[in-house]
């Protein structure tokens, strides 16, 4: 069995988030042994989340780092063969040494990327990116529109004025150029460095609550303002709305730590929906849940994803569209939301 091979050491940061979570828990299946960071030891739920991970008692080691603290990861990284960087910093935990989360993001990449460079073991550097710094807005007479397309040559302007999410953008969007910067000449080329910009991310969760990009892509049902303007924003920024399942998200990490030859920016989405032909979806597969009609209009851009460099590669997406709603739907009825 694929569980029982033992492989070899890697460390995940921000391993009781959404993402991370899950990711360990596939590495660990896989037969990693696996090192994972934790923000704070003494958060029980999250150390307990980990802990009850099949086979953590044999292969999963935790140790305490902070974002905001980025040199603390130069223990967990010490000995590891590939580094899975996960943690993001967000607004509402700003620590005070920085004047904002694109300062924080970006002084995280640098030491973490300097850290595996010291080990002397780390051969690649796989960085957990968002579509957001891939919009395919551009300049036409000084007004924005959408590129035709959307591929890895999209990047966000930094000077979009947003009335939401400003800082995640920016902190995101400039944390993947800098990353990226250490697998070029720029730095020397000393490390393999892969970033993986995911899309919305919906499925299941291992997490005690619903994560917010899942409660983004039910938030019609539930008519919730905030979450649904949230996703409204997602789909203004990028054209359309960039989605994947979180098994996918997982399975490109692993995908792009286990291949010999990968190295670059590469989008990770199965599906790219508007947020009406979701709502519609919806409609017809939910009857029991009333729509606005409000939901079910809106913008048809015609943007073509055009992002194939994941699956030139050999990677296969495993859940389309409606599976990926049907299991946010499961998510939020298994936690209460519906």
């Amino acid at each position: 069995m694929e569980s029982e091979r033992r492989r070899g050491k890697v460390c995940v940061t921000g391993g009781a988030s959404n993402i991370g979570s899950s990711l360990v828990s596939k590495l660990l299946q896989k037969g990693y042994t696996v090192h994972s960071t934790l923000r704070n030891f003494r958060n029980e739920s999250k150390i307990g989340l980990l802990r009850g991970l099949p086979h953590a008692d044999e292969r999963l080691v935790l140790f305490e780092a902070d974002i905001y603290r980025p040199q603390e990861y130069e223990a967990a990284i010490q000995g590891c063969e590939i580094v899975f960087h996960v943690a993001t910093p967000y607004e509402h935990q700003l620590d005070s040494q920085f004047a904002n989360t694109t300062e924080a993001a970006v002084e995280g990449v640098r030491s973490i990327a300097t850290c595996c460079m010291k080990s002397g073991t780390v051969r690649r550097l796989i960085y957990t990116a968002s579509v957001v710094a891939a919009s395919p807005l551009k300049e036409n007479d000084g007004a924005a529109c959408f590129k035709d397309f959307i591929d890895e040559t999209c990047w966000t302007p930094l000077d979009l004025s947003l009335d939401l999410h400003k800082g995640y953008v920016d902190s995101k969007t400039s944390a993947e150029r800098e990353l990226l910067s250490y697998g070029s000449g720029e730095n020397g080329g000393r490390l393999e460095v892969v970033s993986l910009a995911c899309g919305l991310v919906g499925g299941d969760t291992l997490l005690s609550y619903t994560p917010l990009s899942v409660s983004m892509l039910f938030s019609q049902l539930r008519d919730n303002e905030t979450t649904y303007q949230s996703l409204k924003f997602l789909e203004d920024l990028i054209g359309n709305i960039p989605i994947v399942h979180i098994h996918d998200v997982c399975e490109a990490h692993i995908f792009c730590a286990e291949n010999p030859s990968i190295n670059g920016r590469f989008l990770v989405a199965s599906s790219y929906s508007s947020t009406a032909d979701i709502a519609n979806y919806y409609l017809q597969t939910y009857p029991q849940f009333i729509l606005k009609k409000i939901y079910l209009e809106g913008p048809k851009r015609d943007i073509k994803w055009a992002s194939s460099k994941l699956t030139d590669k050999g990677f296969v997406y495993k859940h389309d569209l409606k599976t990926i709603l049907d299991d946010c739907i499961k998510c939020a009825k298994r936690m209460g939301d519906l």
